[in-house]
C-alpha cells in the first residue's frame, strides 16, 4: 500500500524530487509523457549539486516549456510503499505555479501538454497525485476545481 504524508518542512538532503502543481489562466496544466498514455504533474528528480527550488523550475520548464511563470512552494511530501522506491520513505518538494507564458516547442521527453479544468482519469501516480492534489485544495492552492 502506497502512504502520502505531508509536512511543512524537512531537511533538505531528504528531498529527491520536486512536483508542481501548474495553472494557466485558472486551468491544470497536465504532461503526457511519450512512452505512457496517462496524465502527470510536471516534476521529477533532483540532479547533483541542485536544490530542490532549481529543481522545481527546471522541471517546469522542461516538461511544460514555461517562460514566465510565478512559483511558491506548498508543503513537502514524502511517499513510502511503492515498488519503485524500494518501499524505502521518499520525500520531495511540492510546488504551485501560475504560468503566463510557454515556449512553443517542448524539448524533453514529454509528448505533450493538456491544460484543462478537470482532472484527469488516467494519472500516472493514482496513488500520489491525486492527494498531492487534494493537499494544494487543502492548503487553499486550489479553488475551482474539483
Amino acid at each position: 500500500m502506497t502512504v502520502v504524508k505531508f509536512y511543512d518542512e524537512a531537511a533538505d538532503n531528504l528531498l529527491k524530487f520536486a512536483v508542481i502543481l501548474a495553472k494557466h489562466n485558472g486551468k491544470l496544466i497536465f504532461c503526457k509523457h511519450k512512452k505512457r498514455d496517462t496524465l502527470e504533474f510536471p516534476g521529477g528528480k533532483r540532479e547533483q549539486g541542485e536544490d530542490i527550488f532549481t529543481t522545481a523550475k527546471r522541471e517546469l520548464y522542461e516538461e511544460t516549456g514555461a517562460l514566465d511563470y510565478e512559483i511558491t512552494p506548498i508543503c513537502i511530501y514524502s511517499v513510502t510503499g511503492t515498488e519503485s522506491l524500494d518501499r524505502a520513505e521518499s520525500f520531495g518538494a511540492f510546488y504551485y505555479a501560475e504560468v503566463k507564458a510557454f515556449e512553443s516547442k517542448l524539448h524533453s521527453e514529454i509528448e505533450k501538454i493538456i491544460i484543462t479544468d478537470n482532472l484527469p482519469d488516467n494519472w500516472t501516480y493514482p496513488d500520489i497525485q491525486p492527494k498531492l492534489f487534494e493537499e494544494a485544495k487543502r492548503r487553499g492552492f486550489i479553488h475551482n476545481i474539483e
